[in-house]
Formats: structure tokens, sequence, C-alpha cells
């Protein structure tokens, strides 16, 4: 039976330009299936060669360097050496100094505001930065029921030790972030030099921030301050950049045409052209400023983060969530007042009124000046109640009547997680290199494969091969339900606007909290389980999945679709025959990021029973071992190098 193919000329194409796209289409697809035959073809021989010459087992002793002694030399030199060496003394005491004044003084003048005042500050600033309309409104009231939330749950002193750390983390973050994207999006040498850099810091999971500041800053304001600045500042860089390099060069041309300087150019054209852009930068900025300030906790940096970390240690549910909502709300108006201030979507005051321009900004401050006159200091006692002993009952109540959610972690865990890690970990050590290196050649190119396999083979010579196997299982069967549930979704939103209108703010509210505030409803649900770390992982991962899912099918040419309806397609054809191969650079986009998200919670777990690397992380911090969390850290690191370059499209070079 022979089939009848069809072939329908693109507006504005000849039939002879048709058929040289459908030639080259058809000449890509057999390139592609010859690539796909070899690279079967060589990895089959390999593997057998492998076992012939190598043999089975794990990661050869031989092949390993124990590098925990050193580090821990490391930390033993840096405490004898800290207050007389002439590098602390001179260099690094005065930026741990500097950091804790900053970090003190904007608290004291927190502090000097009231409560009273903190709160109209908080709530006049939304209200400006959102416009005078519906949404500014909105913002505001946001804002006010935030901290009203904070003080009647008695958090209100963590509350302004945690906006302390983000008010000067923010700042220079901010700053360092907006001048790398200055260089990177003024100079392509300098882009393509900080892109590797960006890339990876962006992969690498916080945990990982936190162990070498704590060895040269030891555990305090300064570590978790200067973590934080690292870890927030490329969103800034990268969105600086790419508005800088998209800006209309029309405009630009225009500006030199009449005689504009290089400098005049930047200040009057293209850094008022990246507005936008920036301000998206800042608002990703402060969101990854808040989750590190957070799990900041661990390297003793007060505030929320420290009162829900104390919580979990003791598994006290209810204390947990006291501090776990505050933080929810804090980052859900952070979010709402500076996307507002980004979209300029707020309806603006007259020109001329007292509403417009610097003179509302003088207004806000003299309101706020007026209620710190009330001399309100801190949040009274008799306004506030204590939510710990409710939420406790009510898990006690869980525990004992919704047993199936203890069955489910049990049974996950014997069925899944364990057979997963055992097989993982039985595979000879080769062969998981091959596999790594096949599949990030077939999704990438020889690059993106030589990356990923001596980022897998340096786990092994840092000795952790079994434990990083352990991490790696948890994160391919939370990966698996993520996306499992995330193209669900994600399908449905895009084929029923209205219910992607009802599902939207909830995925806005789910992708501001920090990931610390996912262990605490796991594990009143769950227990402190390495399920229950990867039920927060598969909750923290989704929203990404689902947003980029459905934005992927919805750009999808509606031609395409529409000739596939007129063929008589079903809507099962058209989905899995168009839509879905014709998305697929958005799905391989919400594969990637959500492994990275995927890892980023896994690895958080091992507060709450993950173990593996986590473990060992948050055991180095704890008790001071610098050599084994060091280790662990250098792994998660090599890991999420690993999982990002597998599944990172990379555009081929063309032959």
């Amino acid at each position: 039976m022979s089939a009848t193919v069809t072939t329908v000329a693109k507006p504005g194409t000849t039939a002879g330009e048709t058929r040289t796209e459908d030639s080259g289409g058809l000449r890509e697809t057999v390139r592609r299936r010859r690539r796909l035959l070899a690279g079967g073809g060589v990895l089959a021989t390999l593997l057998v060669l492998g076992a012939l010459l190598l043999g089975g087992g794990g990661w050869p002793a031989g092949l390993t360097a124990d590098i925990s002694g050193p580090l821990d030399a490391a930390n033993d030199w840096v405490v004898d050496n800290r207050d007389t060496h002439p590098l602390f003394l001179y260099f690094l005491l005065h930026l741990s100094n500097t950091a804790t004044d900053a970090v003190d003084a904007v608290y004291q003048g927190l502090d000097a505001l009231g409560w009273l005042g903190v709160t109209v500050a908080a709530v006049l600033v939304a209200w400006r930065a959102a416009g005078l309309g519906r949404r500014g409104l909105r913002v505001a009231v946001t804002a006010l029921g935030a901290f009203a939330v904070c003080g009647v749950l008695g958090m209100w002193d963590a509350t302004l030790l945690t906006i302390a750390l983000m008010v000067v983390s923010v700042a220079v973050a901010a700053l360092l972030g907006a001048l790398i994207g200055l260089a990177a999006g003024l100079s392509d040498r300098v882009d393509r030099a900080l892109r590797p850099v960006l890339d990876t810091m962006q992969v690498m999971p916080a945990f990982a921030y936190l162990l070498p500041f704590v060895l040269v800053f030891g555990t305090g304001t300064p570590a978790a301050l200067f973590c934080t600045v690292i870890y927030a500042a490329p969103p800034m860089a990268r969105l600086t950049a790419l508005g800088l390099r998209g800006a209309d060069p029309a405009a630009l041309e225009a500006s030199a045409s009449l005689g504009a300087s290089g400098l005049q150019r930047l200040w009057t054209a293209r850094l008022p052209l990246a507005r936008k852009q920036m301000l998206l930068g800042l608002n990703q900025t402060i969101m990854m400023a808040l989750s590190m300030v957070v799990i900041a906790a661990l390297v003793g940096a007060g505030g929320l983060g420290e009162e829900v970390y104390s919580a979990l240690s003791t598994t006290d549910v209810g204390k947990a969530f006291a501090a776990g909502l505050p933080i929810v709300l804090i980052a859900v108006w952070l979010d709402r007042t500076t996307a507002a201030a980004g979209d300029g979507a707020g309806v603006p005051a007259p020109a001329g009124s007292w509403l417009h321009g610097g003179r509302a900004w003088a207004l806000v401050a003299a309101a706020v000046a007026a209620a710190a006159a009330v001399r309100t200091t801190t949040w009274p006692d008799a306004w506030t109640y204590d939510i710990s002993t409710p939420v406790n009952k009510a898990q006690e109540w869980i525990t004992a009547n919704l047993t199936f959610t203890e069955v489910w972690a049990r049974e996950f865990t014997l069925w899944v997680l364990n057979p997963l890690r055992d097989v993982l970990v039985w595979l000879p050590w080769w062969s998981v290199l091959l596999l790594v290196a096949a599949v990030a050649w077939l999704v990438g190119n020889w690059v993106s494969a030589v990356t990923a396999t001596a980022a897998m083979a340096a786990i092994g010579v840092l000795g952790v091969w079994a434990k990083s196997l352990d991490t790696l299982s948890q994160v391919l069967a939370a990966l698996v339900l993520t996306l499992v549930l995330g193209f669900l979704a994600g399908v449905l939103c895009a084929r029923a606007g209205r219910l992607e209108r009802w599902v939207r703010p909830l995925l806005d509210a789910m992708q501001t909290m920090p990931q610390f505030v996912y262990l605490i409803p796991v594990v009143a649900l769950f227990g402190a389980t390495r399920t229950s770390a990867i039920v927060a992982a598969v909750v923290y991962a989704l929203p990404a999945v689902v947003r980029i899912t459905t934005q992927g099918l919805r750009e999808v040419d509606p031609a395409a679709v529409e000739a596939s309806r007129s063929l008589g397609a079903s809507t099962r054809q058209q989905l899995f025959g168009v839509q879905l191969p014709l998305a697929r650079p958005a799905l391989q986009l919400a594969v990637n990021q959500g492994v990275v998200l995927v890892l980023a919670v896994v690895v958080v777990g091992g507060l709450v029973g993950g173990g593996a690397l986590g473990y060992d992380v948050i055991k180095g911090l704890s008790r001071g071992e610098m050599g084994l969390g060091m280790t662990a850290g250098i792994a998660i690191v090599c890991l999420g190098l690993a999982l990002d370059r597998v599944t990172q499209r990379t555009s081929r070079t063309s032959r």
C-alpha cells in the first residue's frame, strides 16, 4: 500500500522552494537517524568491550582522591589564623565587619520605625510602585496582610532580621549584577566569557554556596550575606545584558545621528530601553535572595529561616508552619510589588498632581515619618496568637487517620526508590559514564558530552560515587513524577484557557515560595523520609514545567494545527502528531528546568530524611566537618552540571 503525501506551500513561497524545504527536512531526518544508529552501534560496542576489559562494580578505589583531609586542614588553618594573618586582618575582616554593620544598621533602622512605621512604609511603597488603580490597591492590601500576619504569629523580630538581610543582600547583588550585565551587554567577548560561568552558577543548588563562605568567614551574618549576594546576582546580570543587547537599533542609530557619545547613548537610550528587563532581573534577584536568606539559617543567618530550621530539626510542624507562613507572605508581597513596578501596568497619577513623580515619594516618606513618630516599638504581645499547638494537633490527627500517606510513602520507597538506587549502584561505573556521554551527545553536542562525562567522573574521583547515585535516584524519581504531572497539566492549560486562568494564581504563589518552605507540609503528611524530599521537589518544580509546556504548545503555528484538522485528524492525533513534535524545544527546556529545580530541593531534603549528599552537607555545616561537607558540595555541583548538560538542548556545529 502506497502512502499519499500532500505538500502545502507556505504563503509567499513557490513550489520549488517548498520542495527544497521538504527535501532539506528529509535529509535532516535521515542524517539524524544515521547519527542515532551510529551512536547506538558505538555505544553497544563500547559496552561489550567495557564488560570484557573492565568488568563490573562501583568506582574503583584506586581512582579516588581524598580531598577531605586537605579541606579539614585548610579549615583548621583558617580558624588558627583568622585573628593574626594579614589576609584576614586587612581584607576579609573588614569585609566581615562591613557586612555585619550594614545588616545591623538596617535592622536598627527598621526597629526604630516601629511596627506601625514598617507596616505603613511597606503598604505605601507597594501602592506607589503598583499604581493608583485596582492592582495597586490589591498589592497594598497584600503588604498590609503580610506584615499583620507576621506580627500576629509572633514572628515580628525574626521578620525584621530577614528583611534587613534582604535589603543589604539585594542592594549589593543588584549592583553587582547590573555591572556584570553592563559589561556583558556592551562587549561580545565579555558575554562569551561570562556565559558558561553564569550557566554553572544557575545550575548549582543553593546548598553548594554555603560551605566556601563558611570556610572563610565562619558561621554568622557575613557568610550568609555574601553567599546570598553571589547566589542572587546572576539573574540581574543576565537580564541586564539581554535588555542592553535587545535595544531597538533604530533608537540607537537616531541617538548616534544626533551626535551623542557612547556614554550618552548608554544613559539616554540603552538603559531606558532596557528598563523593563532590568526590573524583571531585580524581581528575580529579590526572590532568589529571599530563598537563599532562608536557607542561610544553616550558617547562623537568623531570622525566619532559623525558626523553620530549628522546628524541622525537632519535627515541630506547628512551629515550622508559624515561621513558614510569614516567609510565603513576604515572598508574595515582594513579588507582587516588584512585578507591578516592572510591568508599569498600574494607573499613573495625573501629571502635576501630588501623587505623581517625586512628590508622591515625598508624601510616602512623610507618612512613614509620621507613623514612626508614634513610637510603637515591637509588636504588642497581646496581639499575638500561637498557632503551633492547633497545627500540631491537626498533624497528629492526620497521622492517625490519614494513614494512606504513610503507606504510600513506605510503598514508594520500597518499590521505586530502593530498586532504582540499587540498579544505579549495581551498574558498572564505566557504563554510567558511557550512558551519560551518549545521552548528552544525542541531546546536545560533543562539548556537552565531554562536560557531562567529566563531571560524573569527578564525582567518582571524590569518593562519593554511591552517595551521588543515591541522590541521582531520588532526582530521577522526582523528575519522572514532575514531568508526567507537568506535561499533563500543561496540555490541559494550553487547550483550556479558562483552566489556565484559574491555575495561574496558584502557580504564581508556588513559584514565589522559597525551597525551605515546601518541606513543612510534606513532613506533616509523610514524615521525615526520602519520599518527603521527593514530594517537595515535585511540588517545587511543577509550576515551571507547567508554564513552559503551556507556552510551548500555544506558540505552535496555528496553520499547522489547522492543516491537520482539515485532513481529518482527531484531537489526539493533532496533539501527538503536530503540537507536541513542534513544541519539542519547549518540552526539552521544561525537562532541563525541571531537573535543575528538582535537584535543588532533593539536596535540601537532607534536612528531612533525604540522606545521601544533602545529609553530608548538613552534617558538615552543623558539626564543623568542612572536609565532609565540601566534598559533598562539590559532588552536588558536578551532579547538577552533568544533569544540566544531559537535558540541555544545544545547537550542533554545521558541517
